[in-house]
């Protein structure tokens, strides 16, 4: 990689973010393409945000963030206009420096449904989505363009009922008895982040039936059971990899070369295989 005073800068800004996969696939796809740019992880406090990007406005070469927690919904206030995406979902993971402006954009949406329906039309599906947090948001927005039935259970009941109200679906009575009913289960919570985290519910409930989403890059103990049980199933893998292609697409105006940035990603040792879909086709 040979870097010039004109080379443009792309990042992802977390707290942390050190583990963030997204420079090894999009740092692929500029060089496959041969852009002249790089794409770096920042890491930025939260006291910092502000500050940060205002200075960002003043490089002129400085072109897209890509954003992550706990960023999403802050930098709402910092952008200087709102994609109707990001305005309804109420916050942004794709930041486009245009001219001295910040646009605030989400992929997030777009990159869970073209995952999710590698595995299903989610089309009239009863949809059981697992937390209330701002990876829901997204997730929430996606499956009502569809069609989708959409049940929403949270630890704290009154979170979900909040979320509920924005996003008009249903909350949760009896988390066991609405997953008897359910076509999908998708996990939105970082319960699985540790090994030590307790299960959501017993896991054990899971059918064969049953089509299980855990955005969560690794495999999960929930997605372990899924695999065990004869689920299709599916980890935060392919969201991660089209969220970021979308992101690429609105920063370049180039189509994304998806094979080029998956195979970076099997290359660089992520274990891109944890789809039942994948080992069928």
């Amino acid at each position: 990689m040979n870097l010039k005073g004109s080379s443009q800068i792309y990042g992802v800004i977390g707290y942390p973010v050190h583990h963030s996969l997204s420079p090894v696939f999009q740092n692929a796809a500029f060089e496959y393409l041969g852009l002249d740019a790089v794409y770096i992880p920042l890491e930025v406090h939260p006291d910092n945000l502000e500050s940060f990007l205002k200075g960002l406005k003043g490089l002129e070469n400085f072109v897209g963030l890509n954003v992550t927690v706990p960023h999403k919904e802050k930098v709402l206030k910092l952008a200087d206009s709102l994609s109707e995406e990001v305005e309804k979902i109420g916050a942004a993971n794709t930041l486009k420096f245009n001219k001295g402006r910040i646009e605030a954009y989400n992929t997030d949406w777009l990159g869970f449904l073209r995952a999710a329906e590698l595995l299903s039309s989610l089309e009239d599906k009863r949809v059981l989505v697992l937390g209330a947090g701002g990876a829901s948001r997204a997730i929430l927005y996606a499956l009502n363009r569809v069609g989708a039935q959409v049940f929403l259970w949270n630890r704290s009941k009154d979170k979900a009922v909040k979320l509920s109200r924005e996003f008009d679906v249903s909350v949760v009575e009896d988390l066991e008895e609405t997953l008897r009913d359910s076509d999908i289960v998708v996990n939105t919570t970082s319960v699985g982040l540790k090994e030590e985290d307790p299960p959501i519910f017993d896991y054990s409930l899971l059918k064969p039936e049953h089509i299980v989403i855990d955005i969560i890059y690794r495999e999960t103990p929930l997605i372990k059971a899924a695999k065990e049980i004869g689920c299709l199933y599916q980890t935060g893998f392919p969201m991660l990899l089209y969220q970021g292609a979308e992101s690429f697409k609105i920063w370049t105006g180039c189509e994304p070369p998806l094979k080029v940035m998956e195979l970076s990603l099997k290359e660089y040792g992520y274990p891109t295989e944890n789809s039942r879909t994948h080992q069928q086709t």
